[in-house]
C-alpha cells in the first residue's frame, strides 16, 4: 500500500536528520578554558543530549530552550521549554538568562551554540524601544502574512536584541562554535532561528523593503525602529566573529537523499525536485499536481512508476478561521487538483512532527480523498477557502500523527505516481 511506503520514507527522512547521528562527527576543538552550551529550536534539546554524551570535557553553566513538549532529559545542560510559534514570557526569560551566560567570557573559553528551526520564536528579546508585546505582535503579523521564512527572519533580525549575530557578539572574545540543524530553504545559516550567533548579510534597508513589499502592518514601535538606524546588527566582517565556526549538520537535502535511497531499495525510482521550494502552499500544490497528472496520463517527463520528493517551506496566507498547517493545506489543494484520478498518492508533513499548531505532522491523500470528504459531509473547496485542512483530513482518517520527532529540517513531500 502506497500510504505505508510514504510513511516509511518520511520516517527515514526524519531519522537521517536526528542530531545523535551528526553531533559526534562535528564536535569543535575543546578549549583551554570553560565550555558553555547554549541553544534554541525544536531540535535543540535532542542536540544538547547528543552533545553532552559525545563531549570529552566538562560543561559549564549551560542553557537550551525548546518548544513545549519537545524537551528531553539532560544531565549537564539545562533545558527550558517555551512557546512556538508566538513567543511567551518563558522564552523571554530564557533569552535574558542566555545573554547573561555568554557575557564576561574570556579568550580561552568556548561557546557551543546548538541552533535549529523554531529558535526565532523561542528566543524573544525585543530591541531597545520595543516591548515584549510588540515582539509578540510582530510574530503574529509575520505568521499571517504568507511571507517566506527567509523574509520573516530578516525582519525579525532588525527588531531583536539577540538575533542577527548579537548573541555571538556578546560572547566575544570567547570562541563560538555553531552547530545547525537547518530548516531554511537553501541552508543559509544566518537565517536559521534568525541567526543568534551568525550575522546576516542583509541589513536595515532590506528589512524595510521586505516589510513594504509584503504590506506588513507592524506595531508602531516596530515601524519606527525600522525607519531609524538604531539597534544596528553586527556585520559579517566584524572582527569579533573571525575565530568562530559554523557547521550545518543536518538539512532537508540530506533527508531527501536518505528517503530516495530507501525508495530505490523498494524498487521505486525517486526524483528529488528540490530541497528549497517556497511559495503559497496551494500554489505549490497546483504545480506538483500538474506534474503528477502529466506522469500519470502521458508518462512524461518521468516514466511510471515514479516518486517525486521535495522539501523547503511553503507558506499559508490566512484567510479563514479553520485549523491546519501548511502541509495539510498543500495536500488539500493537491487532493482537489487530482480529484478522481487513480494512481497518485501523496504525503506532506513537517519533519518536526507538528504541522503548524496542530497535533499532526501532516497528512496523506490520493485521487479519492476529495470524494471521501464530500461523502463525510465536508466540502473540500470550502475547507480550503477557510484554511480548515486539518478537519477535512481528520474526517477521512487522512492525518499523519507522529508526535515531536526531535529534529526539524522543514517540509517533506512525497508523491507516488503509478
Amino acid at each position: 500500500m502506497d500510504r505505508d511506503l510514504l510513511e516509511r520514507l518520511f520516517h527515514r527522512a526524519v531519522d537521517a536528520a536526528q542530531p545523535q547521528h551528526a553531533i559526534a562527527a562535528n564536535l569543535p576543538t575543546p578549549p583551554r578554558g570553560r565550555t558553555v552550551v547554549i541553544g534554541a529550536g525544536k531540535a535543540s534539546a535532542q542536540m544538547a543530549r547528543a552533545f553532552e554524551l559525545a563531549w570529552p570535557g566538562a560543561i559549564d553553566s549551560s542553557l537550551v530552550v525548546t518548544r513545549y513538549g519537545y524537551a528531553t532529559a539532560c544531565e549537564r545542560i539545562e533545558i527550558v521549554e517555551a512557546s512556538h510559534p508566538v513567543p511567551d514570557v518563558a522564552g523571554y526569560l530564557a533569552a535574558r538568562r542566555m545573554m547573561e551566560k555568554v557575557s564576561g567570557l574570556g579568550h580561552d573559553d568556548l561557546v557551543v551554540a546548538l541552533i535549529s528551526g523554531g529558535g526565532s520564536a523561542l528566543l524573544p528579546q525585543p530591541a531597545p524601544g520595543l516591548s515584549f508585546e510588540d515582539e509578540q505582535a510582530v510574530n503574529e503579523v509575520l505568521l499571517a502574512s504568507g511571507a517566506p521564512i527567509s523574509v520573516m527572519n530578516v525582519i525579525r533580525n532588525e527588531l531583536s536584541a539577540i538575533k542577527g549575530g548579537r548573541l555571538a557578539a556578546l560572547a566575544s572574545p570567547a570562541r563560538v562554535a555553531t552547530l545547525i540543524v537547518s530548516d531554511i530553504p537553501g541552508d543559509d545559516p544566518s537565517l536559521v532561528a534568525s541567526g543568534p550567533t551568525v550575522p546576516l548579510s542583509s541589513g536595515r534597508a532590506e528589512a524595510r523593503h521586505l516589510a513594504s513589499l509584503h504590506r506588513l502592518k507592524l506595531p508602531a514601535a516596530a515601524e519606527e525602529l525600522l525607519a531609524s538606524d538604531l539597534n544596528p546588527a553586527p556585520s559579517a566582517g566584524d572582527a569579533r566573529f573571525h575565530h568562530n565556526t559554523v557547521r550545518i549538520i543536518a538539512s532537508a537535502a540530506l533527508s531527501l537523499e536518505a528517503a530516495a535511497a530507501e525508495a530505490r531499495q523498494a524498487g521505486l525510482e525517486a526524483r528529488i525536485l528540490s530541497d528549497a521550494i517556497e511559495g503559497e502552499a496551494r500554489d505549490v500544490a497546483g504545480v506538483l499536481a500538474a506534474l503528477s497528472r502529466e506522469i500519470r496520463t502521458r508518462n512524461r517527463p518521468f516514466t511510471r512508476p515514479s516518486l517525486l520528493l521535495s522539501g523547503g517551506e511553503t507558506t499559508v496566507t490566512i484567510r479563514g478561521d479553520g485549523r491546519g498547517g501548511r502541509n495539510s493545506e498543500f495536500l488539500l489543494a493537491l487532493a482537489l487538483a487530482i480529484d478522481g484520478i487513480d494512481g497518485i498518492t501523496a504525503l506532506a508533513a513537517d519533519t518536526d512532527g507538528i504541522d503548524g499548531a496542530g497535533d499532526n505532522a501532516g497528512a496523506v491523500c490520493d485521487g479519492q480523498s476529495a470524494g471521501r470528504m464530500r461523502a463525510a459531509g465536508i466540502d473540500p473547496r470550502r475547507a480550503l477557502a477557510n484554511n480548515d485542512a486539518y478537519n477535512a483530513f481528520r474526517a477521512i482518517n487522512g492525518l499523519l500523527v507522529t508526535g515531536p520527532t526531535g529534529t526539524n529540517v522543514n517540509d517533506f513531500r512525497a508523491i507516488v505516481v503509478r
